[in-house]
């Protein structure tokens, strides 16, 4: 058995991510466990925040033992989608250690585009590069070695290659199944999908590149300034396609 603790900042293609492998029939998938923990302890308010807080589990310790349990529905392979930003200073998140652990990352200044479309006050803890950054480094200490990082614009690039390599990477077979998801809403989908997933519910598979970088006003470009040095640390350690 296989369970993958997916770290991203919002706006990096997760969504994407997370139905490419709910595609596997050999696949479980949970949408950002942490979600509603984050809202209720936090008092942030967002889109469906009240709905999110509702449905969810408020609890960290029990959010923490429903993601070490056996993956859900008899299968091998456990996809967890958790945003970086939902894990608070102050907490132990050793937790993950045992978990197969993979950082997704996306260029700051495409995040920022996609973010401020959707949330109109956003800041730099908001796209979670430095809680993103800690992750990474807690892990790496802990295996000796960089875990897996892979960047949006490679599995934009060529979907079938990156996939295939983060799959041997992580030591689970290819599916081609990946490749492709029915358009439209999932039942695995949070409450809050409504608000964010529009653009994925159109998708039936991964989108083209985007060939240049988006201009952005003032103040995101002085938030994207202070994330890149993050994003190119991580980016270092990305796996090559």
């Amino acid at each position: 058995m296989t369970t993958i603790a997916m770290w991203s900042g919002p706006r990096n293609i997760s969504t994407a991510m997370m139905y490419s492998f709910a595609s596997r029939a050999d696949c479980s998938v949970w949408d950002e466990p942490f979600y509603a923990h984050y809202l209720a302890t936090t008092g942030i308010v967002h889109p469906a925040g009240d709905k999110v807080i509702a449905t969810g589990k408020t609890a960290y310790d029990e959010v923490v033992d429903m993601c070490l349990a056996p993956p859900p529905n008899g299968k091998t392979v456990f996809y967890q989608k958790h945003m970086t930003h939902h894990m608070l200073p102050g907490q132990d998140w050793r937790w993950s250690l045992p978990l197969t652990n993979v950082f997704l990352i996306r260029a700051p200044q495409r995040v920022l585009a996609s973010y401020s479309a959707k949330r109109e006050d956003v800041s730099l803890a908001d796209i979670g590069f430095e809680r993103q950054l800690d992750l990474f480094n807690m892990v790496a200490d802990h295996l000796g070695e960089a875990p897996a990082v892979i960047d949006c614009e490679d599995i934009l690039a060529n979907p079938k290659a990156a996939l295939a390599i983060l799959c041997e990477k992580i030591g689970i077979a290819f599916d081609p199944a990946m490749l492709n998801w029915p358009a439209g809403p999932k039942p695995f989908d949070g409450v809050w999908a409504r608000h964010w997933y529009n653009a994925v519910w159109k998708s039936s598979g991964f989108s083209d590149p985007k060939s240049s970088y988006p201009d952005l006003e003032p103040r995101l470009a002085r938030i994207a300034d202070a994330a890149r040095p993050i994003y190119e640390k991580l980016c270092a350690h990305r796996i090559s396609i």
